[in-house]
């Protein structure tokens, strides 16, 4: 009769592949902190009514499924989304055809005009992320531009480098007025 092979015991072996895997789960870090940074505003009361926002203070920018955008009804392209963002936020020259502005007291900057413009943005359930993100990036640079121009004319320094309460006061002046609507078919204009 044939020799027996002598076997090796290898339950233990799966209960060090777990030590193992438990181990690497437990001591590898997950990047939670990606994503567009965005503070919602504070829910209405339930007595009052949804605000009505008038069409000359909405500038509607929206991607299709073949990313391509349009600023209120009109082709755009990315690289000058970021300037006509900017001028419709701040109307400098007071246009009928942008937003209104209503003189608001804010500590430490006085009796400022604050722009009522919203831009609403919508895209297409087919438009690719890239694109969303780099709308996004364009919209929030516009943003950031304004309130570094109002920090640096008010304060004398970078939005960046101010204090809470001067970054709280730039903040009432020049709010994140960006709404976004629910994905849909975005019709291509010809």
């Amino acid at each position: 009769m044939g020799r027996k092979t002598p076997g090796l015991n290898t339950s233990s072996m799966a209960d060090i592949s777990f030590l193992l895997l438990t181990f690497f789960l437990m001591t590898s870090s997950i990047n939670t902190d990606q994503g567009i940074a965005r503070r919602l505003p504070p829910p209405l009361p339930p007595d009052q009514d949804t605000p009505e926002v008038r069409e000359r203070n909405i500038f509607v920018v929206k991607i299709n499924s073949k990313d391509r955008l349009l600023y209120n009804g009109e082709i755009g392209r990315l690289e000058d989304l970021k300037d006509r963002a900017k001028e419709f936020l701040g109307n400098p020259e007071n246009k009928s055809n942008l937003p209104e502005k209503e003189v608001v007291d804010i500590p430490l900057l006085g009796s400022m005009e604050v722009s009522k413009g919203v831009i609403s943005m919508q895209n297409d359930r087919g438009t690719s992320y890239d694109m969303y993100l780099q709308v996004q990036n364009e919209l929030a640079a516009a943003i950031n531009e304004m309130r570094n121009e109002l920090a640096t004319e008010r304060f004398g320094r970078k939005y960046a480098d101010i204090t809470e309460p001067q970054r709280e006061a730039i903040d009432q002046a020049i709010p994140i007025a960006i709404s976004e609507a629910e994905p849909t078919k975005i019709g291509e204009k010809k």
